[in-house]
């Protein structure tokens, strides 16, 4: 994977970049591919049939049908939104409740796919169903089987923990799920830019990524709906081309993706986004995984062997694109500052916007979280582990 590096010339200075499960860097392709818009079609799409509007509508499209092609969508099946969070939100907030039914989702969950659930519930007066991980920290499917009821409207899950590193039984959850006629919403921020991933395997309902997690750009992600719920969803936001016709009197909403789309999207955004979809797609999703869980994998073994490290997490589990871990009594934010400025290292530290689950590792102050990407080497994580070793000295 050391032939990508030269992508990315952040990397050139020296950094030893390990946090891509919050940001990943971006390659020059998306950067030139995102310039290429403001230089020769810097114009809106949609509206107007003038030849560089009429480009920025074909790239942008192209771009649709790119990052649909990552998750083996169809191009009509996935809105842009502006990260996880929106498009997570926008289901919680566009789903037709009834009074009765419930909402089962994880304590493992990244806020982005919890706060919605439990807002949604408290103002529709709806049951709020927990399932709990093991005590090794797994998510077991007969705790769904116990939760799930013929009146669960939804089931919300991650995909891939971002504290924990670990891939859930997706497909065995959503067989549960669809037993008792429930939808299940996915969080995709840490599964879309490592692992291969269709939507139509997986069977999901919802899925929702972010463009900066994939070397994309920043304020882009995607949201796929499965065209046999769309009819249960009422869009929360309307204006620009979301809607068909309008009258003084009503309106009639456009077909999706287009309903969700209201007013000017970040067009740039997309574009770059649609760049890193096929970046990704000609590296292949598989070779980005091995070198994860590789390396990962690396990390695991040579911390396992420190005295005083503790990591965290089912030790008989894979982990995929991260690990966390804590070195004796000492502060993680007091570890990650010490790796950055003796080291040039960046790791992640903190709660990792996931406090319940924190909460149960029984971590007061959060936990160090280190992340790698397709551009990460075995010599980087060796540097790593020297530093913590710096730690048990």
């Amino acid at each position: 994977m050391n032939g990508y590096r030269e992508d990315f010339p952040i990397l050139k200075s020296g950094l030893i970049y390990l946090d891509s499960a919050a940001s990943s860097l971006t390659p020059e392709q998306v950067l030139k591919k995102m310039l290429e818009y403001y230089r020769e079609y810097r114009a809106n799409t949609g509206r107007g049939v003038y030849r560089i509007a009429d480009r920025a509508t074909s790239e942008l499209e192209k771009a649709r049908k790119s990052v649909a092609k990552l998750i083996d969508a169809r191009e009509d099946e996935v809105a842009f939104v502006r990260n996880t969070s929106e498009g997570l939100n926008f289901v919680a907030s566009s789903l037709k409740f009834k009074k009765g039914q419930n909402i089962v989702t994880t304590a493992i969950e990244h806020h982005s796919n919890f706060l919605p659930w439990l807002k949604i519930s408290r103002e529709k007066g709806l049951e709020l169903r927990i399932v709990n991980p093991t005590k090794d920290f797994l998510i077991n499917t007969e705790d769904f089987e116990k939760q799930v009821d013929d009146n669960t409207k939804v089931v919300a899950i991650t995909h891939i923990s971002n504290v924990l590193g670990f891939i859930l039984p997706v497909r065995d959850i959503v067989d549960i799920a669809h037993k008792h006629g429930s939808m299940v919403v996915l969080d995709g921020a840490q599964s879309v830019p490592h692992i291969p991933l269709s939507v139509k395997k997986l069977g999901v309902d919802f899925l929702s990524f972010s463009g900066h997690k994939m070397c994309g750009p920043t304020g882009i992600g995607g949201f796929y709906v499965n065209p046999d719920v769309l009819n249960e969803l009422e869009p929360i936001f309307i204006g620009g081309e979301s809607v068909d016709k309008v009258s003084l009197h009503g309106y009639t909403l456009a077909k999706f993706p287009a309903s969700f789309e209201p007013g000017t999207l970040p067009i740039a955004e997309a574009i770059g986004l649609g760049e890193a979809a096929r970046y990704l797609m000609k590296i292949g999703l598989e070779k980005i995984a091995r070198n994860d869980e590789r390396l990962i994998g690396l990390l695991h073994e040579m911390l396992s062997t420190i005295e005083g490290v503790k990591i965290y997490g089912p030790s008989q589990e894979k982990r995929t694109n991260l690990l966390s871990f804590n070195i004796r009594d000492l502060d993680p934010n007091d570890v990650a500052l010490f790796l950055d400025i003796s080291s040039n290292i960046a790791v992640r530290s903190g709660f990792m916007c996931a406090q319940p689950l924190v909460n149960l590792l029984r971590s007061k102050n959060g936990v160090v979280r280190a992340s790698t990407y397709l551009y990460n080497t075995e010599e980087e994580i060796e540097t790593l582990v020297e530093r913590i070793k710096d730690f048990t000295k």
